[in-house]
């Protein structure tokens, strides 16, 4: 049977299972349309070889293809990630090869930092484009819901703050600071005394023109060095969107590090990603192979049953742990608007393929994040093993306190 005729049998065995407004443009000039309604995305096939990417519509083998440009898709990025992720679901096991896989990767410092600089030293001025005016690439906090996304983004740094009960004049160590604005707004607040580190040249050299311009230089020092390097004691620590690039097998040794960078008396906060599967799979149809490939090489995600056992086992007690999954389904969707909103900056400032990842990947996230594939929670750890006194009450009182003493 040749392809074209596989495909419209394909065609007419998904028509009769799901709505899909989907049009696909074969390399002979023939359409097929999927739903009675209006097409909201359409797919050129160029040759008949690439009806196989149809036929098998994982999102890695998707997505990888319009990465590549092997397909043209043309509707807006909301629109791809619904649809392919419609067709995934119609043909495709959730579990098994193209499901949740586990995988365990070798990790080292010389190929995490090449795989942060692959993610990040993109350009300074490319992740400008879609983030906010302060350069936070992280899950907003929208307390009401309504907020827009720097606002969010400030009231998300002042959480962490406030549930780190940080104190004025206190020491604090930022593992993985981006573009520095948690460091930043920590000095101008409480006045304290920050080290951010990154492995990003060029977060580590914006974030250092940022502490300078905000006038908080002697109070926050900026350097591009891995956690593992790190020496002292500090009286808070905080990593947020960060340890998703240590992985499974060294998260042992993560907190363990964490755990003797903590001064006695002090508190951590882990502000990450977690897979939403007990294995510690990774997204559903492929998603996982995609985001590994093209966007976060190295990148592993735990889940939260596994991140709290690990974190009694290397010496933390946990105090408290919050889960912000609904938030980052919005600041992906928020991030993905403005990418689309500024595509003709984007794509001259990434190139064709990037711009082609980084677009169907701040949708997909957002889709992710929408239907429980991913999550993201903060946890608020210390020592363990101190006495009961030192925990505070309730969340109010653990704010009310840090309030108090500003």
């Amino acid at each position: 049977m040749s392809l074209e005729n596989r495909l419209a049998n394909w065609a007419i065995k998904l028509r009769s299972a799901a709505d899909v407004p989907l049009r696909i443009e074969l390399w002979n000039g023939k359409r097929i349309d999927l739903s009675s309604a209006a097409p909201r995305v359409t797919v050129r096939l160029p040759s008949a070889a690439t009806a196989r990417y149809l036929l098998m519509p994982s999102l890695s083998s998707l997505g990888g293809a319009y990465v590549e440009g092997d397909i043209e898709v043309s509707g807006q990025a909301v629109d791809m990630i619904a649809i392919v992720n419609q067709l995934a679901s119609t043909q495709l096991s959730a579990v098994g090869r193209l499901g949740r896989m586990v995988r365990s990767l070798s990790h080292d410092k010389r190929s995490d930092a090449k795989a942060i600089r692959y993610h990040y030293d993109v350009s300074n001025t490319f992740y400008a484009g879609f983030l906010d005016a302060g350069m936070v690439y992280s899950c907003a906090y929208f307390e009401d819901g309504n907020e827009t996304l720097g606002a969010a983004q400030i009231k998300k740094i002042d959480l962490i703050l406030k549930k780190i009960r940080l104190q004025p004049g206190q020491t604090l160590l930022d593992i993985g600071c981006g573009w520095g604005a948690l460091a930043i707004r920590a000095a101008q607040l409480y006045g304290a005394r920050c080290v951010g580190v990154t492995l990003s040249e060029n977060q580590a050299a914006l974030a250092t023109e940022r502490v300078a311009a905000a006038g908080v230089a002697h109070l926050v020092e900026i350097r591009l060095q891995d956690y593992r390097d790190v020496r002292g004691q500090f009286d808070r620590i905080t990593s947020v969107g960060m340890f998703e690039h240590v992985g499974l097998r060294n998260l042992g040794e993560y907190f363990s590090i964490v755990g003797k960078l903590l001064a006695p008396g002090g508190v951590v906060m882990n502000h990450g990603i977690t897979s939403t599967d007990a294995a510690n799979g990774e997204s559903p149809y492929g998603g996982g192979e995609f985001i590994e490939r093209y966007v976060f090489p190295q990148g592993e995600l735990a889940h939260i049953g596994h991140v709290l056992k690990v974190m009694q086992e290397s010496g933390l007690e946990v105090q408290d742990v919050e889960n912000l999954r609904r938030h980052y389904a919005r600041t992906c969707a928020l991030w993905s608007a403005n990418f689309e909103t500024n595509q003709a900056e984007m794509q001259r400032l990434g190139g064709a393929r990037r711009f082609r990842i980084w677009r169907v990947y701040l949708a997909g996230c957002s889709y992710a994040f929408e239907h429980d594939w991913i999550s993201l929670y903060q946890i608020v750890c210390s020592k363990a093993g101190l006495s009961a006194a030192t925990l505070p009450w309730s969340r109010n009182s653990a704010q009310s306190a840090a309030l108090l003493a500003i």
